[in-house]
């Protein structure tokens, strides 16, 4: 009796290491395809305008041009330059005059005074402004999809 129960054990044995589990494992496979979605899209554009009115203070210069003689006789070497006489520019105007000896003499001298004045100024000035609007062309017929300010 003990073969043959050592016999049922070793046939006990041989199932259990003959146990076979089965491992399963899942694979992805992953593809791209284009789909048309759509016929497409027109856009509508429309320009606006507003008029707006601007107020600025405008600067206006002029200039005042003096001429003034002056006869004076210069001594050699000591040119008069140009200068300022507070806000106003004196160009010296020189003549070479022959004599029994040469000298200078202040002719005459040119005076620019500048002078600002302040004004008013009120103008009409048009800013246009674009906006768009989209149809699309697709099975739905969605409803047109307005854009602004672009």
């Amino acid at each position: 009796m003990a073969n043959k129960h050592q016999a049922h054990q070793k046939s006990l044995q041989k199932e259990k290491q003959q146990l076979r589990i089965p491992v399963i494992e899942e694979e992805l496979n992953l593809g791209k395809r284009i789909v048309e979605t759509g016929r497409g899209v027109r856009l509508h554009k429309t320009v606006s305008e507003e008029a707006l009115r601007i107020e600025e203070i405008l600067t206006q210069q002029d200039l005042q041009i003096e001429h003034v003689p002056r006869g004076v006789w210069i001594r050699s070497g000591t040119l008069p330059a140009n200068r300022y006489e507070g806000v106003t520019l004196v160009v010296p105007v020189l003549e070479e005059v022959l004599v029994v000896e040469k000298r200078w003499r202040l002719n005459e001298e040119i005076r620019i005074t500048a002078k600002s004045q302040q004004r008013p100024v009120t103008q009409r000035v048009v800013l246009r402004k674009e906006n768009i609007a989209i149809e699309r062309f697709d099975e739905s017929q969605k409803n047109q999809t307005p854009l602004r300010n672009k």
